[in-house]
């Protein structure tokens, strides 16, 4: 059965796309249009019931929330493809520990950050400067934890790739990119080198590849 994601050009679900490239799993997207309102359709509604991105539709099986879709997939096919999970429960553990730091620490300043800069124009509503320098001091301190962790370990979760690190790829790729804040990776010597190693991985080269940026 091949996998459904819906909403393949925002953030979220590229980070869903970015793990079934790793683990090897045969899918198909589907475009989700935020400005003309589909996301409020009834029959996405059906599927996503708080109309948001992404969505996996396997056969009858339906998850929504991408941390939960990536460590779903990653555990469903742990034998195929890239493991993302680790080989231990301590291993395991440390996985979910930077899951939960990306997911509450990390995500939510750079959240601030890509809607003001990159999304509030085209959603009718003027960047708040106080939040944006606000936020960017917030997600500085957060990277200042990642270089000290990053200076022991080559990834978040230690000598190996995980769902912890792809985790990141999505929206630190607008804060290089389309933010034009690349200097609070590269300033970082620890940070920046793992940077360039997740960001250059064969499926997030694919990704950014097919999937261009909604605006």
């Amino acid at each position: 059965m091949v996998v459904k994601v819906y909403g393949s050009a925002f953030a979220c679900p590229k980070r869903v796309i970015a793990c079934l490239i790793e683990k090897e799993i045969e899918f198909e997207t589907v475009p989700v249009d935020f400005l003309k309102g589909e996301h409020k359709d009834p029959e996405f509604l059906k599927l996503q019931p708080f109309g948001t991105v992404p969505v996996t539709q396997d056969g009858d099986y339906v998850l929504y929330e991408s941390r939960a879709i990536i460590r779903y997939y990653a555990e469903k096919y742990k034998s195929q493809g890239t493991d993302l999970l680790g080989k231990t429960v301590e291993e395991r553990g440390q996985v979910e520990n930077w899951l939960e730091v990306e997911a509450h620490n990390f995500n939510p300043p750079i959240y601030a950050l890509t809607l003001h800069l990159m999304f509030a124009s085209k959603m009718g509503f003027p960047p708040d400067e106080n939040l944006i320098k606000e936020s960017e001091e917030k997600l500085g301190k957060v990277l200042d934890i990642y270089e000290e962790r990053l200076s022991k370990n080559k990834y978040l979760a230690g000598d190996f790739f995980s769902l912890a690190d792809l985790s990141h790829l999505p929206f630190t790729q607008y804060l290089v990119g389309q933010m034009g804040r690349e200097y609070m990776i590269t300033s970082r010597k620890h940070v920046s080198a793992w940077w360039d190693d997740i960001s250059s991985r064969p499926s997030w080269q694919k990704v950014l590849q097919l999937y261009a940026p909604p605006f």
